[in-house]
C-alpha cells in the first residue's frame, strides 16, 4: 500500500507503510508529531494514528491525562478509529506540516509541486 497526497486535481503517490506527520502549534510555537500506519480493513485501506508526541504544554493544548513525559514529550496514544483520510489546512500565515519517513522529514508542500496558496491536502491510502 502507498500514501496518496492529494489537492485540488493534483495527486502525489508516496510508497510508505507509515509516517510522522508534524507541525508547529501556531500560537504557542510548540511541535507536534503524530505516528500514522496505512492498514487494511474489512471497510479497505486507512490510516490508523498509533502514537502522538507533544514537546510541550500551553493554552488550549494540554496533554491528555494519560499521557507520559518522555525525553521532554508528551507521548499518548490518541483513541480514534482508522480514518479513510486526513484532511489538512493550508494556509501561507503558518508554518506548514511536515511528513516524516525513513528518518526524514520534509514540508509536506515539497511533495506536491504548485499548491496553492491556500486550500486543503487530503491524505489517504492510495487505491490500488
Amino acid at each position: 500500500m502507498s500514501l496518496c497526497l492529494a489537492t485540488g486535481a493534483l495527486i502525489v503517490s508516496l510508497s510508505v507503510q507509515s509516517f510522522t506527520l508534524a507541525w508547529m502549534h501556531s500560537v504557542e510555537k510548540v511541535r507536534w508529531e503524530e505516528d500514522w500506519q496505512i492498514v487494511s480493513s474489512t471497510q479497505g485501506p486507512q490510516l490508523k494514528i498509533v502514537e502522538a508526541r507533544i514537546k510541550g504544554s500551553g493554552a488550549g493544548m494540554e496533554p491528555p491525562p494519560d499521557s507520559v513525559l518522555r525525553d521532554g514529550w508528551w507521548h499518548y496514544t490518541p483513541q480514534i478509529q482508522p480514518l479513510k483520510q486526513v484532511i489538512l489546512t493550508h494556509s501561507p500565515y503558518t508554518q506548514g506540516y511536515e511528513l516524516c519517513s525513513d528518518g526524514t522529514c520534509k514540508p509536506l508542500v515539497d511533495f506536491l509541486p504548485g499548491i496553492a496558496d491556500t486550500g486543503t491536502i487530503v491524505l489517504s491510502p492510495c487505491r490500488e
